[in-house]
């Protein structure tokens, strides 16, 4: 993932590129708010996103590699 696909709010689902559900799917996430990006580090960012009913995450600029848009 970049930092257009992750600023783009159209973006709601992403896939994991490794880790497996049960059913032997990718792991999906979906958009769970806003992302957050500053003007004193530019190319950084930080999006919220949930997975299941409860487990909530951070996908920022250190962890992109992993996820995949749907």
């Amino acid at each position: 993932m970049t930092f257009d696909e992750a600023c783009n709010q159209n973006n709601r689902m992403f896939h994991h590129v490794s880790l497996l559900n049960a059913d032997k799917t990718p792991l999906r996430a979906r958009r769970n708010g806003k992302t957050q990006t500053w003007k004193t580090k530019p190319g950084e960012f930080r999006l919220p996103a949930k997975h299941g009913l409860k487990d909530t995450f951070q996908i920022t600029d250190k962890n992109a590699h992993e996820w995949v848009l749907a």
